[in-house]
């Protein structure tokens, strides 16, 4: 994840429970450029209870009639899809990835063989599903929304307490989809400093605009929601990519990586040849004759470059000039 930034794009549970819809944004997310594809594996009775109400967005997007169970049992996938999924991602040479939420899940995915670990924001919060990811030692990236600076120290102190690998944390809002005035991404520096770890941005605005800007910023990782369709039913499609809109975000944040170059200030190879185009050199205002003294009145600055440079002006003024010179010609000295 070091060389480029490393782009997930987060399926979730847009796939509707449908492996049809699944294999289909594993073909969107390699067709679009991303490094990583990922789901989220759960089940439903084990990830809330029969008394979990539903997000106000969740509301919005799928009514208000039925609690958290009712809708994520109609989004999940049996545990022996996310084997094929894996399979099928690694045909299509993109990596896959999903996202734990329960424990029985975290060994499904450990015996998978994934290579890393996306904790959620929720589960910032979570001890022994912290202590069990951790003890696989497999490298980390955890989101920390909702998060003060102090549970995610005690995160992070308990991973690395029970083994756990690398870890990059995602400064990250959650809502859905998130208000520009909250994304405050100066939070990831923050988080770079008090953690010396690799961060990166799990994006929930509308649009592209956001993730680019926080790779400008240095996020290693990018994480964004994408849909096959954003007009689907389901909770998360409206605060998604469609396909298009996800390979923009990529093609974006490749060329900001082009762009970020290095913090040294040289003229570059495909500049220079404008130099003598766009500057200026010292030039005859007017006919100037052999042995007439250079002034203000007779001398003055133009393109091309290619002649004496502006800044030897004082040295020009008082000079006699040492042929005749055409008004707009070169002074020769």
């Amino acid at each position: 994840m070091k060389n480029k930034t490393y782009i997930i794009a987060e399926a979730g549970v847009n796939h509707n429970g449908s492996m049809e819809l699944a294999k289909r944004m594993v073909e969107e997310a390699a067709a679009a450029g991303a490094d990583c594809i990922k789901f989220q594996t759960f089940k439903p009775a084990s990830l809330v209870s029969r008394y979990a109400q539903k997000a106000e967005y969740q509301k919005k997007t799928t009514g208000s009639g039925e609690g958290q169970l009712e809708m994520l049992s109609r989004l999940t996938l049996p545990g022996e899809c996310f084997a094929e999924l894996f399979q099928y991602a690694a045909q299509k040479k993109i990596d896959f990835a999903s996202t734990a939420f329960d424990e029985e899940s975290i060994t499904l995915l450990d015996n998978l063989g994934i290579s890393f670990w996306k904790i959620p924001s929720g589960e910032v919060t979570n001890y022994p599903y912290l202590v069990k990811i951790g003890k696989t030692g497999k490298p980390i990236v955890m989101s920390t929304g909702m998060c003060c600076l102090a549970e995610i120290r005690a995160a992070v102190d308990l991973l690395k307490d029970n083994g756990a690998g690398t870890i990059c944390l995602l400064h990250c809002t959650t809502e859905y989809p998130a208000p520009y005035k909250d994304v405050n991404l100066r939070a990831m520096d923050t988080l770079r400093r008090e953690f010396n770890v690799e961060v990166g941005y799990s994006d929930h605005t509308q649009g592209i605009e956001v993730p680019v800007a926080a790779v400008a910023m240095g996020a290693t990782v990018i994480e964004k929601h994408f849909t096959l369709d954003r007009n689907m039913e389901g909770p998360d499609h409206k605060a998604s990519l469609e396909a298009g809109e996800l390979k923009q975000m990529v093609d974006a944040i490749r060329h900001i990586e082009k762009a970020i170059g290095t913090s040294e200030k040289i003229v570059t190879e495909s500049e220079r040849k404008n130099i003598a185009i766009a500057r200026k050199s010292i030039v005859a205002r007017k006919n100037i004759r052999a042995g007439e003294l250079l002034t203000e009145d007779n001398i003055t600055t133009k393109r091309p470059g290619n002649g004496i440079n502006p800044m030897r002006w004082p040295e020009v003024l008082g000079r006699r000039a040492v042929r005749d010179f055409a008004e707009d010609e070169l002074i020769e000295l």
